[in-house]
């Protein structure tokens, strides 16, 4: 008698093995969002500059990862409502030989205060007076929502990757738009169109640990409404970095103070000291994982572990969760003790070349 090989539990077993090793493909596919190993990752930072020093060590690594044709930054706007981190983050892209990169400021946004360190160090002089990270006169910002219409507008289809490092703002905002002259398409139908993955740094997902089962992570809660239509609407894939991934992965003062002698006035040591206020104390790295995540993607180096695929969802008190669902379009981050140190060890090594 011939054996049926279509039999029921065949049939299940042969579409949960596709199953998982689609998942699986899928997921290694977004560890690695180049198209060659010899493609720059094309970014756009989206940041609350200003409000933590991750934003500026973040952005130090990127401009590093330029530096070894690693990263292409298309643009950078900022959620961060305040002239200031504007002109800080011209003062920061002058610096590293980049002054054309274009810059976007969210209007009537949160966080509108000087904060401890934009302000502070784009203002500072040298011994004689002038200014120790100048820019052009009269320079100002373009609208952040315009700048994203045309960043994307004129990139290739599914070529960029968005950093979102900050509130959620530009991102839901852009959702929003209508077609007009820079492009007949919504802002929706461009970010399915030309983005392929949003790397954002949000929320807290490690619930084994009770210091996250209720924690209100800052970039969520400084724009709730944004945070939730980012989580419902956003076409594209997710990833995740929540709160719990870099509080303990930490960047040493002193690999700071020691790397950056010189020139005098760097604006990253600069920025470090105004925010820190001193060198013995350490800093968290949650900005500098969602950028890491994205420029260095080679599988040998081990860096992160992706989730399951499934839907980040933000409550109204901005607590957020993360529920399995093979057809969601988010991952979290996950991390071993050892990916740590390795995480750490290559902050330490990206963040201080020197400029």
């Amino acid at each position: 008698m011939m054996k049926n090989i279509f039999s029921l539990p065949r049939i299940l077993f042969t579409l949960c093995a596709v199953c998982m090793l689609t998942v699986c493909a899928q997921a290694k596919d977004l560890l690695d969002v180049r198209n060659s190993p010899s493609e720059p990752v094309k970014m756009i930072f989206d940041t609350d500059m200003g409000n933590d020093a991750d934003d500026a060590l973040a952005l130090a690594i990127i401009h590093n990862m330029i530096d070894r044709g690693k990263c292409e930054l298309l643009g950078l706007t900022l959620t961060k409502s305040n002239p200031y981190a504007a002109k800080y983050c011209k003062a920061f892209n002058t610096q590293y030989g980049r002054p054309d990169i274009p810059i976007g400021l969210v209007k009537d946004g949160a966080t509108p205060g000087d904060g401890r360190y934009v302000r502070k160090v784009f203002e500072m002089k040298k011994a004689d007076g002038t200014p120790a990270f100048p820019i052009p006169e009269g320079w100002e910002p373009e609208d952040s929502v315009v700048l994203l219409r045309k960043l994307l507008a004129a990139a290739e289809d599914h070529s960029v990757v968005i950093v979102q490092v900050g509130f959620s703002t530009n991102l839901a905002r852009l959702l929003d738009t209508p077609g007009d002259e820079i492009s007949p398409l919504t802002g929706k139908e461009l970010a399915a169109k030309k983005v392929r993955l949003v790397s954002a740094m949000f929320g807290a997902f490690l619930f084994e640990d009770e210091r996250f089962i209720k924690h209100k992570e800052y970039n969520v809660l400084m724009d709730i409404p944004a945070a939730q239509k980012l989580t419902r609407e956003w076409p594209t894939p997710i990833v995740f970095s929540g709160f719990e991934v870099g509080v303990d992965i930490k960047v040493r003062g002193c690999t700071i103070l020691n790397d950056y002698l010189m020139p005098e006035q760097n604006i990253v040591k600069e920025s470090y000291l105004a925010y820190r206020g001193e060198w013995e104390l350490a800093q968290a790295t949650w900005d500098l994982t969602s950028v890491l995540f994205v420029v260095r993607p080679e599988e040998g180096r081990d860096y992160f572990t992706l989730s399951e695929m499934g839907t980040v969802t933000v409550r109204d008190d901005s607590t957020t969760y993360f529920t399995p669902d093979p057809n969601g379009k988010h991952f979290c981050f996950k991390t071993t003790k050892m990916q740590d140190v390795r995480i750490e060890e290559a902050f330490v090594n990206l963040c201080s070349e020197k400029h």
